[in-house]
């Protein structure tokens, strides 16, 4: 039989190495990371509440869509996972098994998205990891896993911390998108499959073996994030990473052996097969540095057209009655931006909308404000919004594009002006940094309780709204509180 492979040949100078090597670097910081009992700073624990809250207060909102309602419950209709051995769902009262419960709890946060984000080189979503780290952490407590331990709200804010670190250190110094057009939930995978396997108690081969099988899986398209194939799948791709990842983390503990150099080996690996040579690494040392930076989104905007938004806010009062007169629209930013969410050309649904910087522009001017109804097929029928958008002109500054993918800056500068058919201008308005940034952490905290306060009143009654308002968000929360407790009070 003739050899096939690239430099074949005859004799064993034609034959792979067979021996199994040491596991990758990567895999061995993730998981030592992982499993560590550390402690982390003050700043980085409140701001694992904020996150924590912000993004069940997202997954109330997403319970009140027919259209994410759609993709929850178990795979085959009508399954019952007895108790211990499930997990609850928030705010719909199904208990699956865990796999599931994670993929539908992730779901429900990601739906509309609004939970927070994390900007570098590579952009994405860290609390996503929220889906199968509830699940986990709920099944547990209900006795799933032959457990004895109980976990509590303060352990579910340990795995964010770790979940956040490892899925945003990834994001710095690989560019997934840039260098693989690999979709960023690739990394909730990753972080996912570490975190749950710690969380179950295993040790740093389980990890790595977990880890492993994450980058082994390799990388979705990015596709429906761009046009023209912008979809709902970018609402579920998360809840279905993250489920994996809590899959992968049960096989890694049933013993499944590990794929130790599943990043490094020559042309089937990560790094030659998908990264076209180039190394994951990571950027820095693994603590709490992401958790501690992550950015919110206060207003249901992808979240590099949360500067644009504001931006409008701005000139909102000076071109509301003028939108006829409006000649042209300069709108500034970074490259990511242009990338990701600028597109011409018809919108065909809520997902291709809410990824649209010239549709946010359009209504924000119209409107000063942005709802998420706003994104709706009833809504976009107003033709303002594309006569705006047919006179709006996108280009990059550079000085954005390297105030962006630097790590210790995260801007995400836009500038917009609007030029009139007589001839005069607005002001030229740029805002550097959005309510979310760790630098107006303080506005967006006001901001983010509102939020928050009206996510839960969507979908719960009034009285259990403030009762966990009043426990957690308005005072000293109790971090010891059982988390089957905290999820029995989003499931009236």
């Amino acid at each position: 039989m003739v050899d096939m492979r690239v430099g074949g040949g005859m004799g064993s100078a034609a034959a792979d190495p067979n021996e199994l090597p040491e596991p990758d670097l990567l895999l061995t910081q993730i998981a030592e990371y992982a499993v560590a009992d550390r402690a982390f700073s003050d700043r980085a624990v409140d701001t694992a509440l904020l996150s924590f809250l912000d993004a069940v207060g997202c997954a109330a909102r997403g319970a009140t869509r027919p259209d994410c309602l759609a993709h929850l419950g178990p795979v085959v209709p009508g399954t019952v996972v007895p108790v211990p051995g499930g997990a609850r769902v928030p705010f719909t009262g199904d208990v699956l098994d865990p796999v599931r419960a994670a993929h539908d709890t992730g779901l429900l946060v990601r739906w509309i998205d609004a939970n927070d984000a994390w900007l570098s080189l590579e952009g994405s979503h860290p609390s996503d990891n929220l889906g199968p780290i509830l699940a986990a952490a709920d099944a547990l407590a209900r006795g799933a896993f032959g457990a004895a331990a109980r976990p509590s709200v303060g352990d579910v804010l340990t795995a964010m911390i770790k979940a956040h670190e490892i899925q945003g250190i990834l994001s710095v110094n690989n560019g997934f998108r840039e260098w693989a057009a690999i979709d960023h939930t690739v990394l909730v995978r990753v972080a996912s499959a570490a975190v749950t396997t710690a969380m179950l108690d295993g040790d740093v081969d389980a990890v790595v073996s977990a880890v492993s099988h994450a980058w082994m899986d390799g990388g979705n398209l990015r596709a429906y994030r761009h046009a023209p194939l912008t979809g709902p799948r970018k609402s579920w791709a998360a809840g279905h990473a993250g489920s994996r990842g809590l899959e992968l983390a049960l096989l890694a503990l049933r013993g499944e052996p590990a794929a130790p150099s599943v990043l490094s080996v020559p042309r089937w690996g990560f790094n030659d097969a998908l990264f076209r040579g180039h190394r994951l690494t990571l950027a820095q040392p693994l603590g709490n540095y992401v958790m501690e930076r992550v950015l919110f989104k206060t207003a249901p905007v992808e979240f590099h057209g949360a500067t644009a938004l504001e931006c409008c806010q701005v000139l909102h009062p000076a071109v509301r009655d003028r939108l006829d007169d409006i000649a042209t629209i300069v709108i500034t930013t970074q490259r990511p931006t242009i990338q990701i969410i600028s597109k011409t050309g018809p919108l065909h649904n809520y997902a291709d909308r809410d990824h649209c910087l010239q549709y946010i522009v359009a209504v924000a001017l119209m409107q000063g404000r942005l709802d998420a109804d706003m994104y709706s097929d009833e809504f976009a029928t107003d033709p303002r919004i594309d006569a705006l958008r047919e006179r709006m002109h996108v280009e990059e500054d550079p000085r954005y594009t390297e105030d962006y993918v630097d790590p210790e800056v995260m801007a995400i500068a836009t500038a917009i002006q609007v030029t009139f058919t007589d001839g005069t201008s607005t002001d030229r308005v740029e805002i550097r940094f959005p309510v979310g940034h760790p630098s107006r952490r303080d506005a967006g905290r006001v901001q983010l309780r509102e939020k928050l306060e009206d996510n839960l009143a969507a979908r719960l009654s009034v009285a259990r709204t403030r009762e966990i308002l009043r426990t957690f968000a308005d005072g000293p929360a109790p971090l010891d509180l059982p988390v089957d407790a905290f999820v029995d009070l989003l499931c009236e």
